[in-house]
């Protein structure tokens, strides 16, 4: 081996020795070092994530408590299948009656729905949970523009004479009977949470609010735009008055039918209000 490379090998051997007394001593000095303390240095901080706080569930203001069916006059209770919504309608209302006015079909969702779009600008009548009135919206012509024909208002009278002539405590039992059909139909509108009683005294007060106004009342024909003839015109009266016509679609609906028959009705929706608030 040349004298340079024994020389090269020499320097970088006692350079290791130097190195290795230096960490030895410092070693010696400090200790060994702390393997929970240097983990806890290299981790990261634990982040800290709190919940957001659960909203408070919404008050309820007129609880619909549950009613059991009555059980038949003279006889025990017997362990059998509590009856159907539409068993119930037919004994509460009489099956005849059922037929002519209802719309038999999802009617506790027709109600959610007619009853939530009541205080909305339109209510539409695909989803009502009454058969439309029979016959058509007429109109007579004025010196400044037409108005409701007297003859209109008579198309309802029968319809408002069968509701005068509902049980309201019967009805309010019916209702409380089988409330939960009502609440899910709510919810599954998109008001997780909600309740259906609530909403519903709401729309009763704002029907109840329902002003009178002075006939006749006046009405014009709606605008359509474009080259299509609407194929029932009549249905597209709107009324003259800007304030009126503003106005939700449960309340024009009053207005449409006549100062009487809305009185009738307004007199039966406080009777219905009584008991659906009632505390027993």
């Amino acid at each position: 081996m040349k004298q340079s490379n024994v020389w090269t090998i020499s320097v970088a051997l006692l350079g290791a020795l130097i190195a290795g007394l230096y960490w030895w001593q410092l070693q010696e000095r400090t200790g060994p070092p702390n393997p929970s303390a240097a983990s806890a240095a290299s981790a990261p901080a634990p982040v800290i994530v709190q919940s957001p706080a659960a909203s408070a569930p919404p008050v309820i203001q007129y609880p619909m408590l549950a009613e059991a069916p009555p059980a038949p006059a003279g006889s025990a209770p017997m362990a059998k299948a509590p009856p159907t919504f539409e068993e119930s309608l037919v004994e509460a209302l009489g099956e005849k009656a059922v037929l002519q006015w209802l719309n038999v079909d999802a009617l506790a969702h027709r109600v959610v729905v007619t009853v939530d779009n009541l205080t909305r600008p339109h209510a539409p009548a695909r989803y009502w949970p009454v058969h439309p009135t029979p016959g058509r919206f007429t109109t007579v012509p004025g010196a400044e523009a037409d108005a409701i024909a007297p003859e209109n208002a008579k198309r309802y009278v029968p319809f408002v004479a069968w509701v005068e002539s509902l049980d309201s405590k019967r009805v309010v039992a019916l209702y409380r009977r089988h409330y939960g059909l009502f609440q899910t139909a709510y919810e599954n509108l998109g008001y997780p949470g909600r309740y259906f009683n609530d909403r519903l005294i709401e729309v009763i007060d704002h029907l109840l609010a329902t002003p009178v106004p002075a006939e006749p009342i006046a009405v014009r024909m709606a605008r359509v735009k474009g080259p299509i003839e609407p194929a029932r015109p009549w249905v597209l009266n709107e009324f003259a008055n800007e304030a009126d016509e503003e106005r939700s679609a449960g309340q024009k609906w009053l207005m449409r039918i006549g100062n009487d028959n809305a009185k009738r009705l307004q007199i039966k929706l406080r009777e219905l209000r009584a008991e659906l608030t009632r505390r027993r």
